[in-house]
């Protein structure tokens, strides 16, 4: 009865309602920054998209023409209450539009605020698939504001986004050196942390950082700088919208503060504040008042300080935002601050304002039938680039069941070195804080590192809902759930198209050196590895000059993996074996391993790389075998590239050499 009543509705809402309509169609742009050129993905050929504007009880008719030649594709209506197979995640509850096809979204808008959109299909959004929304009150205070703006946060960079998956998936340190963020024993000296840094490596921690990728440049609507007008004491209202794939960004200004009035499209008491942190797909509305003279600058910089956009104000002299310090990455203090969320001054806070963030009215559910609560652990590997809740991705464990009418809570426990804005589609949460009663309401809440967070919401919908970390790449590593509901039936299992398969990667690390080549050749799926291994001696008297081995290995987790394969020679003076064993990370970052071929023959084996500088990292490996008895090696190499390296070592069986690192 209840379904019915809604259908009913929602046909008097289109009966009566004003029908706002768009034509958008998606086609590939030319993109030229410097002196490179690359192919992005563009709406009406323009980089953020068009904003869309409506007046909440409208009825928005989108029409989206895919002109691309072989993907397809599918937009999302990020933060807006819709029907679920109006919310544009391909397969699970709406069909991705083919090349050449036309799709026409059609829902009402029955919420005010700044939302935004965005393509969900693959990595599309990195190649510039987003834009803003606007959906102005039916009553609006048209007095309060004299001005107002949208500021689409993002990132830019002519590398193609699978390409960044497969360096990101064999834990290349490429994009670290690249923004200068690499963590090494020389900067741990020079930053007075290297107790911290050894102690970080006795933890078995790898190196902390808030940024996966190093990008090209960031923007505001498409800009480096952009100039807008504005008077003297005039009240300017800024929709800003974190559109970018897998940046957080600080905003600070030339202001005195800014008034943050809205978080995720929800108003909230006003809250001055002098910096502003947003997570991947987090809207803040702020209002700023010009002075009585002057141009000034809103700044948008990216977390790791690797670069930032302007948007400035007004004409006259410019008063420029204070520069942002770098974070220290060799000390724990400020990531834990965040995490325990310790701020007591709203005014200057080095996170989000969440604990400050207080709604206008009581946000509790009164009609609920019931409530529970379920904790959630956001996991990781960085070195190996597997991303999941709970240590299971969504190829291994889709589903989060709800029963319409209860509460679900949601505790959310970040048991990573990094930030993870996570975003709940089709619904509102509460965030839990200190507000109480007054919690605000959000639809995407950052996870400091080894932070966590309590939201709750009613499950007022029906269908599957994607709740998933909106780091781009995270999530398509797995870092994310169905929240289905139990009226599909106990035998339903939601539709994730190609993405319910473990995707497969290949990879290639290896050096040729004058004295000997030694490398692996993997493909990767999941949790499985099936590797080639070889070392090959370049002199031919070389008693040891070979050794090769095919290598099936499964992860348990980041410290330990199962291993079993057959060792092979190319000489038939060489003994052939099968072998089975195990591999164990122990601490400071040490890799073990042992082993036992079929003649119960035995090797244990030693791996420890030290970081020299940003640049130089050092390998050194021990081996003993009951057959071969000991071999040890240690091998320095100068990182040029995202692929070679200078290379050059000794190795107990092949002597010095020089030569060439490679990584594919």
């Amino acid at each position: 009865m209840h379904r019915y009543l809604f259908i009913f509705f929602l046909f008097s809402i289109f009966l009566h309602a004003r029908i706002v309509e768009y034509h958008l169609t998606v086609a590939e742009k030319t993109i030229t920054l410097g002196n490179k050129t690359s192919t992005g993905l563009a709406i009406n050929d323009s980089i953020p998209a068009p904003t869309l504007e409506f007046t909440e009880g409208d009825v928005a008719r989108i029409h989206v023409t895919n002109s691309l030649k072989k993907e397809a594709t599918s937009l999302h209506w990020h933060g807006l209450l819709l029907p679920n197979n109006q919310d544009g995640v391909p397969y699970l509850n709406t069909l991705p539009i083919a090349p050449g096809e036309l799709f026409t979204y059609e829902f009402p808008l029955t919420h005010s605020g700044t939302f935004w959109y965005h393509s969900h299909f693959g990595l599309q959004e990195q190649r510039g698939l987003y834009g803003g929304i606007i959906v102005h009150p039916k009553k609006s205070n048209t007095a309060a504001y004299d001005r107002d703006y949208v500021m689409v946060l993002s990132e830019f960079t002519h590398e193609d986004p699978k390409a960044i998956m497969r360096t990101l998936m064999r834990s290349s340190n490429y994009y670290s050196i690249r923004k200068g963020t690499m963590q090494s024993i020389a900067g741990a000296i020079k930053q007075g942390s290297l107790r911290d840094y050894w102690q970080r490596e006795k933890s078995r921690l790898l190196p902390m950082d808030v940024s996966d990728i190093a990008y090209d440049a960031f923007f505001i609507n498409g800009l480096s700088t952009q100039y807008l007008p504005a008077k003297a004491n005039e009240r300017i209202r800024l929709r800003i919208i974190n559109a970018g794939a897998s940046s957080y960004f600080y905003i600070n200004s030339a202001f005195p503060n800014m008034t943050i009035i809205a978080a995720d499209s929800n108003d909230v008491q006003p809250l001055k504040t002098e910096q502003l942190l947003l997570g991947m797909g987090e809207t803040y509305d702020i209002v700023v008042t010009m002075p009585a003279n002057g141009a000034f600058e809103i700044r948008s910089t990216a977390q790791d300080i690797s670069g930032h956009a302007s948007l400035i104000l007004g004409n006259g002299l410019l008063h420029q935002a204070k520069d942002l310090s770098r974070p220290n990455y060799y000390n724990m203090d400020n990531m834990l601050n965040q995490a325990l969320d310790i701020d007591d001054d709203p005014l200057h806070p080095h996170s989000s304002p969440y604990k400050f963030l207080r709604a206008l009215k009581k946000t509790t559910y009164k009609n609920a039938t019931s409530s529970r609560s379920i904790d959630l652990h956001l996991t990781g590997d960085m070195e190996r680039y597997r991303w999941s809740f709970n240590n299971k991705t969504l190829y291994e464990e889709s589903t989060i069941s709800v029963k319409r009418g209860e509460v679900l809570r949601i505790n959310l426990v970040n048991d990573s070195m990094m930030h993870h804005p996570i975003h709940l589609h089709g619904h509102f949460f509460r965030m839990i804080n200190e507000a109480g009663d007054y919690s605000p309401l959000k639809h995407t809440v950052d996870l400091p590192p080894m932070g966590s967070r309590t939201i709750e919401f009613l499950a007022n919908e029906h269908g599957d809902w994607i709740f998933h970390c909106h780091l781009l790449y995270h999530m398509d590593a797995g870092m994310a759930r169905v929240i289905s509901y139990d009226d599909h039936g106990a035998d339903h299992q939601p539709n994730l198209g190609p993405s319910a398969r473990e995707p497969w990667y290949w990879m290639i690390d290896g050096v040729a050196q004058t004295n000997m080549t030694m490398g692996m050749a993997s493909l990767m799926w999941g949790r499985e590895n099936l590797n080639l291994d070889w070392e090959h001696g370049m002199v031919e008297d070389d008693d040891h000059s070979e050794e090769n081995q095919f290598v099936w290995s499964h992860y348990f987790n980041p410290n330990i993996s199962s291993l079993a394969g057959y060792r092979f020679s190319l000489h038939d003076s060489e003994e052939n074996h099968f072998f089975v064993g195990v591999r164990y990370r122990l601490p400071y970052l040490i890799k073990s391993e042992i082993s036992f071929n079929d003649e119960l023959d035995g090797r244990i084996a030693l791996s420890k790389s030290f970081q020299i500088s940003s640049r130089l990292s050092l390998m050194t490996r021990v081996q003993h075998d009951t057959s071969d008895l000991w071999e040890y090696g240690a091998n320095m190499e100068y990182t040029l590239n995202k692929n070679y390296g200078l290379s050059g070592g000794y190795d107990s069986n092949h002597g010095w050499g020089v030569g060439i690192g490679f990584h594919f």
